[in-house]
Parts: C-alpha cells; structure tokens; sequence
C-alpha cells in the first residue's frame, strides 16, 4: 500500500472516536480527495483502450481487473453503500440517468463479471460519463460525511436494511456478488466508512496504477 495512502487510512482510524471525530472526518476526506486526483490525473495519461485493457488477466487480486472497470465498482458500491443502505434514500446512479450517460450494460457492482467480461464490460462505458458519475458520488459521499455525528457510527442494519439493496437488483445473484449484501449489513456506519469507504479506493486505485505502469511501460 502507497506509504502516504496507508499512513492517512491509519489516522483515519485511529481518530474515529469520539474525542478526535472531526479530525477524523477531516483525514477521511483528505485521503478520499487525494484518491480522487490520482484518478482524475489517468485522463490525461491514458488513451481510451488504456481503460479496457487487461495486462493481468490471469491474475489473482485486484489487478485482473480494467481500470475503467475498477473506477466503476468502486463508487457502484459506494452509491449503494451509502445512498441505499445508510441512508435510505436514490442513488445519484438513478437521479442522474447515469446508465444511459454511461452506456453501461450493467446496473450492478460489477462483482459477477469475469476475464474477458470485465474488459467486454469496460469498452461499453462513455468515460466522460463515468468521470461525471464517480465526481457525483464522490461529492454526495462527502457532503454527507461532514453532516454525522460520532453517534451515527454505532448505527446498525438488518433485514429490512438488506431487503432494500435486494429489491433494487444492484448486487447480483451471482455467488461472486451476493455476499456482498451480508458484508454490508453486518457491519456499523463505522465498519463501512472504513470499508468500502476509504480501504476499498486505496486498494483499487493501487490495483489501477499497477494497470497503469504496465500498459505505460
């Protein structure tokens, strides 16, 4: 994990408590705007086929992936994550008519997809599209993090809770994917802010940049 990434993800941690909160909101944000600029700065170094490559098809991890791909599942799951399950409210995927914009085949986090799906999948999407999405979620994901408080943090989910995420049909069927519901609901809004909130983009990005040095190489 990038040193600097990795020391901002520890703090984070560290200070989501009661006593240091804001501070740890603050490092939250930081680490996720930081992300961001690192992703934001590929369109400038990449050409559209860069986005749909597959260097490490092969692989296991993250790197097997496209970093078209890993731009999308990250702030998919992230618009899930916080706009259905925590708060209860549209994802800026719908509000926004984001699947026509992005000309995706896909509603879902991606998760089912495999090899030569997952690079079938990333050709599809309008880049301009998925740029402006990930900033709206991005945006909506932080405008919400400044307005809780430390008690939102022991906030827990259930049945109803996953229900919801179920009937929108954005998590698969497939067994790739549907663990994914599970792994959200058991866990506190603490337990999500640090995955998939801020974890979840390190390793992704990190996996992106790897792509990235290959195809640059």
């Amino acid at each position: 994990m990038d040193k600097e990434w990795s020391e901002m993800n520890k703090a984070m941690q560290k200070q989501l408590c009661k006593a240091s909160f804001p501070e740890g909101i603050n490092t939250l944000l930081q680490l996720r705007e930081t992300l961001m600029q690192e992703a934001v700065s590929w369109r400038d170094e990449l050409e559209e086929k860069d986005y749909y490559a597959i260097p490490f098809i092969n692989a296991e991890g993250y790197h097997s992936k496209t970093i078209a791909y890993s731009l999308w599942h990250i702030f998919r799951i992230e618009d899930i994550v916080v706009n259905t399950l925590i708060k209860n409210d549209g994802q800026v995927f719908f509000k926004g008519n984001y699947q026509k914009r992005m000309n995706s085949p896909i509603i879902t986090t991606g998760n089912e997809l495999v090899k030569e799906q997952i690079s079938e999948f990333s050709k599809c999407l309008n880049l301009d599209a998925l740029y402006e999405y990930i900033a709206a979620v991005k945006a909506s994901t932080d405008e919400w993090l400044k307005s809780i408080d430390s008690a939102e943090l022991r906030r827990k989910f259930g049945e109803t809770d996953k229900r919801r995420i179920l009937d929108l049909n954005v998590v698969s069927s497939d067994e790739r994917a549907i663990w994914l519901v599970d792994y959200w609901c058991n866990k506190d809004v603490k337990g999500l802010i640090q995955m998939p909130l801020s974890r979840h983009w390190i390793m992704h990005v990190e996996a992106s940049l790897r792509i990235k040095n290959r195809i640059k190489r």
